[in-house]
């Protein structure tokens, strides 16, 4: 049963794709269980359709904070995902070498290190 907005996850699901590629999300939607496909939905529509839906930020620029946010939590399986999405929304290996400098700084020299790693492994599998 859906508890959300049908638009909403509509706009979230065009949204994820646009970012993370057709084919990383219609395979999270494919391994979603009974446990999981709930959140899966609940997820696109709420992160993807109201938050990456707001058009007063440009998907370029929302995936540079991010990329800082993630980073600063320290979510690094996210991070990878979305530094990704980022190259996706035209954010260049220099910016993202600036964002990680600003972790550094705010959250920390390993923080950093971790997100270097990271991107070395996404900027590789895309050639950059």
């Amino acid at each position: 049963m859906h508890t959300f907005d049908e638009d909403l996850f509509r706009k979230g699901l065009e949204k994820r794709k646009e970012t993370l590629g057709a084919e990383y999300v219609e395979k999270s939607f494919e391994n979603a269980d009974d446990l999981t496909r709930g959140f899966q939905e609940a997820m696109t529509a709420w992160c993807w359709g109201f938050g990456w839906g707001d058009e007063a930020i440009e998907p370029k620029t929302r995936s540079m904070m991010n990329l800082a946010m993630l980073g600063a939590l320290g979510k690094m399986h996210e991070w990878e995902i979305h530094c990704r999405g980022a190259l996706n929304n035209g954010v260049k290996k220099e910016e993202i070498r600036a964002i990680v400098h600003v972790v550094a700084i705010y959250c920390g020299v390993p923080q950093a290190h971790e997100c270097f790693r990271v991107a070395r492994k996404v900027l590789d599998e895309a050639g950059l």
